[in-house]
């Protein structure tokens, strides 16, 4: 299969839009029902996953990330896997910590991101759409199957005529509380970038604000502006879409990866945990103390010590107290005394 493509991008590229198609020849009843104004968003998507398969390659070819998706495949039917799944990707557990705040502009970002693509996706490539048997009632078409017929003024006609203005509202409030929180924290103003840290978020409210100026005009203004913002929202989404796997809203399609760091971190603590050849404490389980000094190895970073031990085989502390030594000349590493923040939380 690999001798058929010239690199593991046109091989993913391929698969991908290959699946993509079929799907939709058969959802689309053979391309009878393609919906050719959403268009650009198709063109955008097929440029987003080209961007998205060159950076995740280009990341995944490296010795750690290889090494933990090859260990990470093998333990992804662990028990707690879908616990683990479940506080990473749909609850945020990991950012409860960090406080209130930032777990309430995550979730309303995320979820709000969330929901407008299980919505605009399927609409854009035709895997699901609405047909009209009889007025005043909708046909609700699934993967080229008819799933439910509805009153066209009804409960569920509502939710998914507005699913998108929910999503809109949803990621308007995060990212506010994004702005208002970088604008006002002095660790974020003291770290934040405006092409990295502010445009990912004012990109996010161009697309949320001019949706619902969609659904504005169309209900108060009768239709008035219609097109102009049609386009504009269309060209922020294919832009936003261009943007994204390059920049820090990547992080969201490669999100699902911790879980497999999760796992292995859980899997191989419970197996053996490496003692720190300092102070004893337990820092990091063997095998990823192994798998650390490995890939050091693989790209010929050598660590060895003259004391006889190996960089990685140090907790962090005794790490950083080691390096000061080396520049003191005074032991600092052997010296029983805990860092300030050794044991902070948060």
């Amino acid at each position: 299969m690999d001798r058929a493509f010239a690199s593991h991008f046109a091989k993913s590229m391929f698969i991908t839009v290959s699946g993509i198609l079929i799907i939709s020849f058969f959802a689309t009843r053979m391309f009878t029902h393609v919906d050719l104004n959403l268009y650009g968003y198709m063109v955008g998507t097929i440029v987003f996953l080209g961007g998205f398969f060159y950076r995740f390659i280009a990341w995944g070819e490296r010795p750690p990330t290889k090494n933990l998706i090859k260990k990470g495949l093998k333990l992804l039917f662990r028990k707690s896997t879908p616990k683990t799944s479940a506080e990473h990707l749909a609850t945020y557990r990991f950012i409860w910590n960090r406080g209130i705040y930032r777990w309430t502009q995550h979730v309303l970002i995320g979820w709000g991101c969330i929901l407008s693509c299980l919505v605009t996706f399927p609409l854009v490539f035709g895997w699901m759409y609405f047909t009209m048997a009889e007025s005043g009632m909708y046909t609700i078409v699934l993967l080229g199957m008819n799933v439910m017929t509805i009153p066209a003024d009804g409960f569920i006609a509502f939710m998914s005529y507005n699913a998108l203005n929910f999503s809109a509202i949803m990621v308007i409030l995060g990212v506010c509380m994004a702005l208002y929180r970088r604008l006002k924290n002095l660790q974020a103003r003291a770290e934040q970038q405006f092409m990295y840290d502010f445009l990912p978020l004012y990109l996010l409210l161009l697309i949320s604000i001019t949706g619902l100026a969609l659904t504005f005009i169309n209900v108060f203004l009768h239709g008035a502006g219609h097109y102009v913002m049609s386009l504009i929202h269309q060209y922020s989404v294919i832009i936003t879409l261009i943007y994204l796997p390059f920049g820090k809203l990547a992080h969201i399609p490669f999100r699902p990866l911790s879980v497999f760091a999760r796992n292995y971190r859980e899997h191989y603590g419970e197996k053996s945990m490496k003692q720190c050849r300092v102070c004893g404490n337990e820092f990091v389980s063997t095998e990823q103390s192994n798998d650390v000094i490995q890939v050091l190895g693989v790209n010929d970073l050598e660590f060895e010590m003259k004391e006889g031990f190996h960089l990685a085989e140090l907790c962090l502390p005794c790490r950083r107290k080691y390096r000061i030594s080396r520049f003191s000349g005074f032991p600092t590493h052997e010296v029983p005394v805990k860092e300030a923040n050794q044991n902070a939380k948060g």
